[in-house]
């Protein structure tokens, strides 16, 4: 059959007949490929005509006793093969998870790695049966169209639905590692921190909106305008920042929710408790309107509500 034989098409080509042209490549034989698939070996010579017709070359060269590829058929095998492949993994995936209850979750990487993840291990030893699914990921997702049920944002009230449940406010305050302050400088009074190296987000040196997480801000709000550190230490995300002062890397302006867990333990020390400062943002819990009435979901939200809570206790104590 010469290639004039053909005429070329545009549109899709059938799955059907990709099966076919695998199975007949592979085994180099329509009767063997035809046992594969179940069908009678006419079947797969119509599917694999019909796929020729639609591509518009000969994929197979068919001798007496042999079938052998053409460099188009060839070519068309490692498209297919890969594709076939991921195809069949997430049906296998599919048919997995079928009948699996699970809860999607979109939340950002800091609040993911600092909050969220420490804890779920209490949500999977008393809901064995739910699986979970983390997306940390700066990006906002549209809740009408995205496959997730939960989203957990930090931003201000206006920013958020009517719907949205509070899971706690914001305040910041300076930490250190308890071993740097046995090197040598004392850290009592706010002065002091003349003699450290501050630590802060690096993003809010260049965002006004973000400007209350600098230190600048607390240090104008606190009238140390002219506090000048023993240097400056910059990082991109919240969890770098409380890794830097756990390291004992300096003195770090934190998000008080966020670090709650490393006061309690003694890893980190709040220096000056006494000069915590409001942040406008809050945390937030935010369902999916085709996801909230599952019972799975409630089942999460509630157990959060609950953590948030024990959150909310430990950045009020002694205050």
């Amino acid at each position: 059959m010469s290639p004039t034989d053909f005429s070329p098409r545009t549109r899709p080509i059938g799955v059907g007949q990709l099966r076919a042209f695998e199975a007949v490549a592979r085994h180099l034989n329509f009767r063997a490929a035809s046992e594969e698939l179940a069908l009678t070996q006419s079947a797969v010579t119509r599917q694999i005509q019909a796929l020729e017709d639609e591509v518009g070359v000969s994929l197979f060269l068919r001798h007496t006793r042999a079938v052998e590829l053409t460099a188009a058929g060839a070519q068309l095998l490692q498209a297919v093969l890969p594709s076939l492949e991921r195809m069949d993994n997430a049906v296998r995936q599919i048919r997995r998870s079928a009948g699996r209850k699970s809860v999607a979750i979109s939340t950002w990487a800091s609040f993911a790695s600092m909050w969220l993840i420490p804890r779920l291990e209490a949500f999977q030893s008393e809901n064995p049966d739910i699986d979970i699914r983390i997306d940390a990921s700066d990006a906002l997702v549209d809740l009408d169209t995205a496959d997730v049920d939960l989203v957990l944002r930090y931003t201000q009230a206006s920013n958020v639905p009517a719907h949205a449940v509070h899971l706690f406010d914001e305040q910041l305050t300076p930490v250190v590692s308890p071993w740097l302050l046995k090197s040598g400088r004392s850290l009592q009074r706010a002065e002091d921190l003349a003699h450290f190296t501050l630590i802060e987000a690096n993003e809010a040196q260049h965002s006004q909106p973000m400007a209350w997480l600098t230190w600048r801000h607390w240090l104008d709000v606190y009238r140390l305008r002219k506090l000048e550190p023993k240097r400056w230490l910059y990082f991109g995300y919240a969890y770098q920042i409380a890794q830097a002062a756990l390291a004992g890397q300096g003195v770090a302006l934190t998000r008080m929710p966020l670090v709650a867990d490393s006061l309690r333990s003694g890893d980190l020390i709040e220096v000056l408790p006494g000069m915590r400062l409001d942040s406008p943002m809050a945390y937030w819990l935010i369902a999916a309107p085709h996801s909230h009435a599952r019972p799975e979901v409630q089942a999460f939200c509630e157990w959060l509500a609950g953590q948030a809570a024990q959150t909310r206790q430990a950045i009020s104590k002694d205050r």
